[in-house]
């Protein structure tokens, strides 16, 4: 559990059960605003989560009344100079890939607001769900900074124009046409909230870890390959998974209509 170095207060919660980890961002006061501590102690956390064979998928949320409101502004206005604008964003993506290369799924339980980067942590997440109060945006355009590292994420997720419409007006979309756009899986009643997350990861957690870890990274992997090169990759991941005794066990449970039983090899 790390601590910020102006109060005793953890920037982060974890909880785990039956497989899943619940990581919540603890700055409620900020709207969990992204500082450069938060950001390293929650790139640190998911590496660890990562390593933790215990651990099938994740939940990431935040406290108080909102998921993420995106950098810490008036950390960044107290640090004028370059180096520290670098240090920021620099540790910004570090955290946005260990998302990605964390071998567990990545759910984001959202609710209140997600802006700026935390739009992009929404986006980077592999899956999302979000109360039907939410709203979301990339408001940078309204105060002069340009969200473009939020782009990355979002521009990945969503049709060009889409994409280009949120980041061109900064405005606020509700947590309905976030799902029409595709920045999130399912849109819930405020009460239902936990319980969707936890179907997903419930549901996840049921898997193969072998067998998640390998589709996550390929997943992410054949994007950025042209069609030939996604089919060469993926059909040479696809012969590797059919060699691991969890593809074995798979197929011979559906044959023999039982459940399988999954050693993580």
């Amino acid at each position: 559990m790390a601590v910020t170095q102006e109060s005793s207060e953890p920037l982060f919660l974890r909880s785990d059960k039956d497989g899943i980890s619940s990581l919540i961002i603890n700055r409620p006061k900020s709207y969990n605003a992204l500082s450069i501590d938060c950001m390293n102690a929650l790139t640190e956390e998911i590496v660890r989560i990562g390593a933790d064979s215990s651990i099938k998928v994740v939940i990431l949320s935040g406290a108080g009344k909102g998921f993420c409101a995106g950098h810490d502004l008036k950390e960044m206005r107290s640090h004028t100079e370059r180096e520290f604008y670098e240090l920021t964003f620099n540790t910004c993506t570090k955290l946005m890939m260990s998302i990605i290369n964390c071998p567990k799924p990545v759910i984001a339980r959202v609710h209140g607001i997600a802006t700026a980067a935390g739009c992009q942590l929404v986006s980077t997440c592999d899956l999302a769900v979000a109360d039907e109060n939410t709203k979301f945006a990339t408001p940078g355009v309204n105060i002069g900074l340009f969200c473009s590292t939020p782009m990355v994420a979002v521009t990945r997720n969503l049709e060009r124009k889409h994409a280009m419409e949120m980041l061109l007006t900064g405005d606020f979309i509700s947590a309905h046409r976030a799902y029409e756009i595709g920045l999130v899986n399912k849109v819930v009643p405020e009460t239902e909230l936990d319980s969707a997350a936890l179907e997903f990861a419930v549901k996840i957690a049921s898997k193969s870890p072998l067998t998640l870890k390998i589709g996550k990274e390929a997943f992410y992997k054949q994007l950025d390959k042209d069609l030939p090169g996604a089919y060469d990759y993926c059909s040479r991941v696809m012969v590797e998974n059919m060699m691991a005794r969890d593809a074995e066990e798979g197929i011979d449970a559906f044959l023999e209509k039982r459940e399988p039983v999954w050693t993580g090899e």
